[in-house]
């Protein structure tokens, strides 16, 4: 007796191979069914194995319908090659599990029990593609056909229907009102503004008649043929300030005027260079050999018309000077030039168009005209037009810079009594310069207007209709101080017409001034070096000379007033 057999225990089944690896209930019915069934010789599958026990993650959901069940009667059919009441015997020591339906159902009229063509079957399901699952709320349909689907409606919506639209029913009587005035606005606005602009255009004076040339200078003969007997051009030699109070002097040295390259240069050098730091300031006499005060100022020639006589201090003073360290005076410490076209053109009313570019630095460039003739008198009696006059110092100077340029007329019925600041204006760059390139600056006169600007007619500095006299433009008082004694003002121009004294005819000037105390710097502005009233101005200047000398740079060019071409026409 083994050991199993003395502790109770009944030895499992024996586990048989071939034809004999199942065993029946029914004997009988083993012998009546002798025949196996091709499924016995396969292993027992498990995929019928009950979801509580083993759960298969692959399993279809619970709405699949096995092949095994009528899908009308919703019954069992009949399984082909089933045996009734047989039943597999497991394997020595296996527990059989109760079979199910595979994964994708059974086939009709087939049995549950494993057959080798069950086996092949499921074999190719086992690789083939899960069934479709159902749709859900989750989920889509994979559909070649486009879809559509309902949009679903918010529940914040009111149903069109009950929305209260009382325009429809019942019209504004003032919406078409509103609508007419609105649009009529509109048009009176358009209309309105193209006939602003159209007289706007109209009004705008111009020159109507025929323009003759009078001057067309491009400098692109060399200097001594541009100044020379035959040249358009004259150089002023002074040292006496020119009324101003200048610091330099004007000079015919090739040195501070000179063409090159088609363009012509002022270029103010240092007298020092010339004749040294300390004869400047002690002890020196300078004499301008070629001064032209005489040719410049007929009236103080001895035997002229000029009532006051031949003026020797004004002619000592503008052709010589001696320095002396006791009294403060001093040689001018600047040379410059002054050119004009006195002897060369004039015009009474047309055009002039300069194109040049401004110098930096303390320097005052100028593009300007005076008369002839002083037909009504001495400055300012027969007037001044300047065309361009600028400062060059740098943006940041608190009086107008080198970013602003301006145009201006002098006159007035005294020597004393200028009316300038009823007669001029400027123009300004935003974001650069007139240094840093080179700008026309135009002048267009006629008996009835006079309009100066820079570039184009809508940057003008100054727009001047001559619709009244002059003298009454100016509102002067009746009796004027001089000193201590009182002057009864009378109208210079009581002859003219409303276009006196701009009525004559004007030549041209180009110059380059350095510093002066006429005001045209304005003091403590920008740290400037000296006072106006002062008597030693122009020694206070030169012996700051280490503040403003480098702002004229090292090239020698961006202290120079470089002109292009000079244009004049005359009305004819």
């Amino acid at each position: 007796m083994s050991s199993a057999d003395k502790d109770g225990v009944k030895p499992p089944s024996p586990f048989y191979l071939g034809e004999n690896s199942k065993r029946t209930k029914d004997k009988s019915q083993q012998h009546h069914n002798s025949t196996p069934s091709v499924s016995n010789l396969s292993r027992p599958s498990t995929a019928g194995t009950a979801a509580s026990s083993i759960v298969n993650p692959f399993s279809p959901p619970a709405s699949v319908i096995s092949f095994s069940v009528d899908p009308v009667s919703n019954a069992s059919m009949p399984i082909a090659g089933q045996h009734e009441g047989l039943e597999p015997v497991p394997r020595h020591g296996v527990t059989a599990l109760p079979r199910s339906t595979s994964y994708y159902g059974t086939r009709p009229n087939t049995g549950d029990n494993p057959s080798r063509v069950a086996s092949g079957i499921r074999l190719r399901e086992t690789f083939a593609a899960p069934p479709a699952r159902p749709l859900t709320a989750v989920s889509t349909s994979v559909s070649l056909a486009p879809s559509k689907t309902t949009r679903m409606r918010s529940t914040m919506l009111e149903d069109p229907n009950t929305l209260d639209k009382p325009w429809v029913t019942t019209k504004d009587p003032y919406a078409r009102i509103a609508y007419l005035l609105t649009y009529s606005v509109a048009f009176l606005g358009i209309a309105a503004s193209a006939v602003r602009c159209y007289f706007g255009y109209k009004s705008v004076p111009l020159i109507t008649g025929n323009l003759c040339m009078v001057l067309d200078e491009d400098f692109t003969s060399d200097t001594d043929t541009t100044f020379g007997p035959n040249g358009n051009w004259f150089r002023e030699v002074q040292l006496g300030g020119f009324g101003n109070g200048e610091f330099e002097m004007t000079t015919s040295s090739s040195n501070n005027s000179y063409t090159s390259d088609g363009y012509l240069y002022i270029t103010p050098t240092l007298t020092s260079n010339m004749i040294g730091s300390d004869a400047v300031f002690n002890g020196y006499t300078y004499n301008l050999t070629d001064c032209t005060y005489n040719v410049t100022n007929p009236e103080a020639n001895p035997g002229s018309t000029n009532n006051t006589g031949f003026d020797a201090t004004a002619y000592y003073r503008s052709c010589g000077a001696v320095s002396n360290s006791t009294t403060g005076a001093i040689i001018n410490p600047i040379q410059s030039a002054r050119i004009t076209t006195r002897n060369s053109a004039s015009i009474r009313y047309g055009r002039v168009e300069v194109r040049a570019k401004v110098p930096r630095g303390y320097l005052w460039p100028a593009i300007w005209m005076l008369p002839v003739n002083n037909t009504y008198g001495p400055w300012p009696m027969s007037g001044e037009i300047d065309i361009m006059e600028s400062r060059g110092n740098a943006r940041s100077y608190p009086d107008q810079g080198i970013d602003y340029v301006r145009g201006s007329l002098n006159w007035g019925p005294l020597s004393f009594l200028n009316a300038v600041s009823k007669t001029f204006g400027w123009w300004t760059q935003r974001r650069t310069d007139y240094g840093e390139g080179f700008h026309t600056y135009a002048l267009e006169w006629t008996e009835s207007f006079l309009r100066i600007y820079v570039d184009t007619r809508l940057h003008y500095m100054l727009e001047l209709s001559f619709n009244e006299p002059f003298f009454s433009r100016g509102d002067f008082p009746s009796v004027v101080q001089n000193g201590s004694e009182p002057i009864v003002l009378q109208n210079p121009w009581i002859n003219g017409t409303n276009a006196t004294p701009f009525d004559q005819p004007f030549y041209l000037i180009i110059n380059l001034a350095v510093g002066g105390t006429n005001g045209w710097f304005p003091d403590n502005a920008g740290n400037k070096p000296w006072l106006d009233n002062s008597a030693t101005a122009m020694l206070n200047f030169a012996q700051a000379q280490d503040t403003w000398y480098p702002t004229w740079g090292s090239d020698g060019e961006s202290s120079s007033f470089v002109v292009d071409s000079v244009k004049m026409w005359e009305l004819c």
